[in-house]
Formats: structure tokens, sequence, C-alpha cells
């Protein structure tokens, strides 16, 4: 039976090339996009290369969206076998510094709604058809800009780089997986966090070491371990990182 994935933020960067990977290994993939000419486009640019992805309009903040989705997905296949929450925002005014003595509170609300709380809405939402997956996956794309232990260890190269609103919101993401894990800890759902490493892509810059491909195949990698497969954890490339 074919295996159902849904990527979020999938027009672009990480999310694009996350969804192309997916569809390489005969998967159908609902790409998940707020802006619907770029999510079209990229549908368009993705058929041509004979792999079934279908654009669906998706704004992770708007409950309504979210709605739309899960009742579209249970009533074309009744079942979601991966759900790659990918879309995020970076707000702050930069990387460099620290701007938690500074940064606007609407700044911290806009990026958790979408960072955070739209996340979580989408993925509760969409239990019920992962359940009904033989094998469910949730990867959460989070960043090592959310760990405590990166920004405690002085010798780490982004112990300079606090951007307050940005990372605190994947510090709360991280926290959703490993109580998610834990709560679907007798299912047959896996649930993961993955930090793609420092990409090319609007967030990253183009001064990013990787490109979108090589940063989405950790995200890829997770979303299709086996049963034996670790659930509750934090990683990048298969390497475990500090929360």
């Amino acid at each position: 039976m074919t295996k159902i994935a849904l990527v979020t933020g999938g027009n672009k960067g990480i999310g694009f090339e996350t969804v192309r990977q997916l569809a390489q290994q005969n998967i159908k993939v609902f790409l998940g996009a707020r802006n619907e000419t770029e999510g079209k486009n990229a549908e368009e640019t993705l058929r041509t290369e004979s792999l079934d992805v279908t654009f669906i309009k998706l704004d992770i903040s708007s409950s309504d969206d979210i709605e739309n989705t899960r009742n579209f997905i249970e009533k074309q296949f009744g079942k979601l076998d991966i759900l790659i929450n990918n879309a995020a925002v970076f707000l702050d005014s930069a990387w460099f510094g620290n701007n938690t003595e500074t940064v606007p509170l609407k700044t911290l609300r806009d990026t958790f709604d979408i960072n955070y709380f739209g996340t979580v809405e989408l993925t509760q939402a969409l239990l019920p058809l992962l359940k009904k997956s033989d094998a469910g996956r949730i990867v959460n794309i989070s960043s090592v800009s959310g760990s405590f232990g990166v920004h405690l260890d002085q010798s780490h190269w982004l112990y300079q780089l606090k951007p307050y609103a940005y990372s605190a919101s994947k510090t709360a993401l991280n926290q959703f997986t490993v109580f998610l894990a834990n709560a679907l800890g007798d299912s047959k759902i896996k649930v993961n966090a993955v930090n793609p490493g420092w990409v090319q892509t609007s967030i990253g810059s183009d001064q990013a070491p990787l490109t979108p491909q090589e940063g989405a195949k950790s995200g890829v990698a997770m979303a299709l371990i086996d049963e034996n497969g670790p659930s509750g954890t934090f990683s990048q490339d298969g390497e475990a990182l500090p929360w």
C-alpha cells in the first residue's frame, strides 16, 4: 500500500527537497504551503520529474487550513503515514548577538505562532490519521539553536549566536517532541526531532555550507526508519545532539 506523507513549508528550501526525496521513494506526498502560487509552482516542478506530489494550501497558523487539510487527507486516503513539521519563520533582527533584553513581544508571539503553536495544533489534528498507519512517523525539523547544551558550551561555534525568539521556539518544539514520543510510547508512531544543519535557505542565508538537498537528508532518513528505529530523539545525520 502506498505511503502518504505531508510536509509543511514544502514550497522551498529544505521543505521542497524533503518533498522531492520522499516522493523519490514512491511515497505520495502532500506539499503544504501557505502561498498558493509558490506551492503550485513547486508541485508543477516536481511533477515534471514524474513524482507523485500534490499541493495543499496549509498555513499552520490557520485553524481553518489545518481542519481542511485533515479532512482532505482523511477523505482521500483515510490515514497518514509521515508528517514532517518543517514550516518555520525567523523573525529576530539578526542571528548574531543576544537580543533577549530587547526582542519585541510581537516577534516572540509571531515566531511561536508558527514554529510552535501551529506545529502542535497541526500534529494534534492529524494524530488520528497517523494512528491508522501501520508505522506512523512524525519528524519535527528543529534547530541546534534550540539546544540548552549548545548554548551552555562556550566552545561551540553557536555560543555567540542567541536570537531569542527563534531559539526559544525550537527549544519548545524539542520538548514537544520528547513529551509526544512519551505519550505515544505504546503505539507504532515514532516522534523525533532533527537538526538539518546550517543550510542555504532564507533562514540560513547563502553563507551556509550545506545545500537544501543535504539539509533535507536527516529528516527524510528519520521519516523512513523501521520499527526498530528510535523515538524521542534529537539528531543530525544519525548523530545525537544535546537537548
